[in-house]
């Protein structure tokens, strides 16, 4: 099940915990997209492992992936949606990743909410 998050919780919790509950969002989040599109290989863990060790690139290239997964969950869950892929690219390129949290979580809390698995 995907849970719903509160996202100006999270982006506040970010901020107090200075990055902390940032990077555990990435995580779930990103578990989430997995979920939603059933994608065993696309985990938290191993994204952020990856971004460490290429010293954020990884980071870029995950942002312009989970657009495409996303795209494909919306499809499977037979939600109207567009491909945010190279828009999810440029905002990292700009260091603008929080805004792509923020729209991925607004898509996966509009998944949640319409197969009524919210947790």
């Amino acid at each position: 099940m995907i849970k719903e998050r509160n996202i100006v919780a999270a982006i506040l919790l970010s901020i107090v915990t200075c990055g902390i509950y940032g990077i555990y969002w990435f995580i779930v989040m990103t578990d989430d997209v997995a979920k939603a599109n059933e994608d065993p290989d696309f985990t938290g863990v191993k994204a952020l492992v990856f971004t460490l060790l290429t010293c954020g690139i990884y980071g870029i290239y995950w942002n312009y992936k989970v657009g495409k997964e996303m795209y494909e969950a919306n499809q499977k869950h037979g939600i109207n949606a567009s491909d945010n892929s190279m828009l999810y690219l440029i905002l990292s390129i700009f260091g603008l990743s929080i805004v792509t949290y923020c729209i991925v979580q607004n898509e996966l809390n509009t998944i949640a909410t319409s197969n009524g698995n919210v947790q």
